[in-house]
């Protein structure tokens, strides 16, 4: 039972990542390449933008729990009961629960990641960009010849604090779920087995796996991203 229960968390984790991470680092992208560009009202879209990320998790989750499952009862929630059920009725019972923490992660992610790689495109010298204009007139030619590359070590930063942020997630998953996890993630399953089911020893060895795994995935991201010089093309 033990194995079934760490092999469902197991394969509801990596989904869970990749799904989190490429929609982070899609949305995070164009925020960032949206907002290099000086345009009128560009202060308050960079405030919707980091907002997400700057205010209080522990605020921000409770909030995002009353929106999807709100207390009070009025159309509105009439209407997201009706949109969780046919959720719950499509994917299964607590579907609607794991669709809610992954759009919060994605919202409060692709905030950070943003302005991660907004701060990456500033620290780049303008003229190389310049330099790309002349060569190009293509937008999409100087993305993947000169912005891409450039950004290369911050979005080996940013998949890999997002895959710890997906594997590790405990307070987001607990909370946005009130406890009733039918989905669980590595560190939600490690928790219940620990603290509910009083199993220390598989709980610590479940957590400790994923040391191994975040710095491989860390060295093959960095050697990817920022190869050493001298290497052949």
């Amino acid at each position: 039972m033990a194995g079934a229960d760490f092999w469902q968390a197991a394969f509801v984790t990596v989904g869970y990542a990749v799904v989190t991470s490429v929609a982070k680092l899609a949305l995070g992208l164009s925020f960032a390449l949206l907002l290099v560009r000086p345009f009128r009202g560009r202060v308050f879209v960079f405030l919707a933008v980091f907002l997400p990320w700057a205010y209080p998790a522990g605020v921000s989750v409770i909030g995002w729990y009353w929106t999807l499952s709100p207390p009070i009862p009025t159309a509105y929630a009439a209407f997201m009961g009706t949109l969780k059920f046919s959720v719950d009725g499509a994917f299964g019972t607590g579907a609607w629960a794991f669709l809610s923490v992954t759009l919060f992660n994605i919202w409060r992610g692709s905030s950070f990641i943003g302005v991660l790689l907004l701060a990456g495109i500033n620290a780049v010298p303008p003229e190389l960009f310049e330099y790309a204009l002349l060569e190009s007139k293509s937008p999409w030619q100087r993305f993947r010849m000169v912005t891409l590359p450039l950004l290369k070590p911050f979005l080996a930063l940013a998949v890999f604090l997002s895959l710890t942020s997906a594997f590790a997630d405990l307070a987001n998953v607990w909370m946005l779920t009130a406890g009733r996890i039918v989905f669980p993630v590595i560190g939600t399953q490690a928790y219940w087995l620990a603290i509910k089911a009083g199993q220390f020893g598989p709980a610590s060895a479940l957590s400790l796996m994923l040391v191994p795994f975040l710095l491989g995935s860390l060295l093959v991201l960095f050697r990817l991203f920022d190869s050493p010089d001298g290497e052949p093309a």
